[in-house]
């Protein structure tokens, strides 16, 4: 954890998720000889270039055909291995849907999605690449596990527990280097939450590379007097749901962040739960009901009010009312 009077956007070293999975996927492949990895003609974008020069007889270049893929990737785990299928979070989710519900979801396939370019982040490549629903899309299987990993030493950890995990995983990793806010000894569960911070005035809710977000506002929010918890959950599906409702019945208020459309991802699932079990106001910071655009990351996500200061915004409009 970061001093109080340092902010963890500024001083935590910047690393891209992608290039943590590249890495940690050819240590699990050096172990476990059952594991196989495909791509949709990305090597190089989802970093598996040093896992095909290793494992060149374990590695499935598909070529632009990602429903083909996801078949495949579906075959080899039904005959003993586990394939790791990787392409981009909107091709994974949009264009692959069938197979991914029939083949992955359906059958309760041991197969991992891994799905790189999730978000605005994508930045340039605009609209059509830059996937806002694709958690929802995924929550909505049944059967399906839903993890996104907060930044490159959680990347690390989250896919060794997917790979020894026994169904279907959609793993939804980020583009740019992002802010490295957890530490080796930060404990790491499949369907677990993980409290970065205490507080007692508001919880703040995060998922995927928006965990330094939130950490950053809820630092600056101490300057106010404003005490709030970090309440961090990489699996948005299962979810932690006696975290979340501890967090939600400590503080009395909550704020759900993260870099997806606040209709079906992390913000909606903790609406659902708490609506049923434990009312409580709530603030949702995310991508509303829109489609994307062009420009630099940073750009995109002040336009979108996905930063630290939209957070402490949300966080003031509970307090004040």
């Amino acid at each position: 954890m970061t001093p109080a009077n340092t902010s963890p956007l500024e001083s935590a070293v910047l690393r891209p998720i992608r290039d943590a999975f590249g890495e940690e996927l050819v240590k699990l492949a050096e172990e476990n000889p059952r594991l196989v990895a495909l791509t949709a003609d990305l090597a190089e974008a989802v970093r598996l270039n040093r896992f095909a020069e290793l494992y060149p007889d374990r590695f499935i270049q598909m070529g632009i055909c990602e429903n083909d893929m996801m078949g495949t990737a579906a075959g080899l785990a039904l005959g003993g291995m586990i394939p790791v299928a990787t392409t981009f979070a909107v091709f994974a989710t949009s264009l692959a849907n069938q197979p991914v519900r029939l083949s992955a979801a359906y059958n309760r396939t041991n197969m991992k999605i891994v799905a790189s370019h999730g978000g605005v982040t994508v930045g340039p490549d605009g609209a059509t690449h830059q996937s806002f629903e694709d958690v929802g899309l995924m929550r909505l299987l049944p059967g399906m596990m839903v993890v996104v990993p907060g930044d490159a030493v959680e990347m690390a950890k989250a896919l060794r527990a997917v790979v020894e995990y026994d169904g279907p995983v959609y793993m939804r990793i980020g583009r740019i280097p992002t802010p490295v806010v957890t530490q080796p000894e930060t404990p790491f569960q499949l369907g677990r939450g993980v409290f970065l911070k205490e507080g007692t005035d508001v919880a703040i809710l995060t998922t995927g590379s928006m965990v330094a977000v939130g950490l950053a506002a809820a630092e600056a929010m101490e300057k106010e007097s404003i005490h709030a918890c970090v309440l961090h959950l990489p699996t948005v599906k299962p979810l932690d749901e006696e975290a979340v409702m501890d967090a939600a019945a400590r503080c009395s208020r909550v704020v759900t962040v993260e870099e997806h459309s606040i209709i079906g991802g992390l913000g909606g699932a903790v609406a659902e739960l708490l609506s049923e079990r434990l009312p409580t106001p709530l603030r949702r910071v995310g991508v509303k009901d829109t489609f994307g655009e062009s420009g630099e990351p940073g750009e995109i996500l002040e336009k979108y009010g996905m930063t630290p200061s939209d957070v402490m915004e949300a966080i003031r409009f509970l307090v004040n009312n």
